[in-house]
């Protein structure tokens, strides 16, 4: 069974490639102060809203972007 940081690190890799590992590694560590095999549902709202502002700045897709955001959203509401 995969960790909850596994699931968004596979939910991130068609954004980002092998570069997911690394970007959600950097956002838990950064905004949350934790490892990330200790993420939670509860901070998967959180987790978007940065995710979404740090691609931002990488493309200005933001079709792309609100699916991202969206897709990690759904994830928290299937962790419920």
């Amino acid at each position: 069974m995969m960790t909850l940081f596994e699931e968004i690190v596979t939910l991130t890799e068609p954004y980002l490639g092998p570069a997911a590992h690394r970007f959600v590694s950097r956002q838990i560590a950064f905004h949350f102060n934790k490892p990330p095999e200790e993420l939670e549902p509860g901070d998967l709202p959180e987790l978007a809203d940065w995710a979404s502002a740090t691609l931002s700045l990488l493309t200005d897709d933001q079709k792309l972007v609100k699916e991202y955001s969206h897709e990690i959203l759904m994830l928290a509401g299937s962790h419920e």
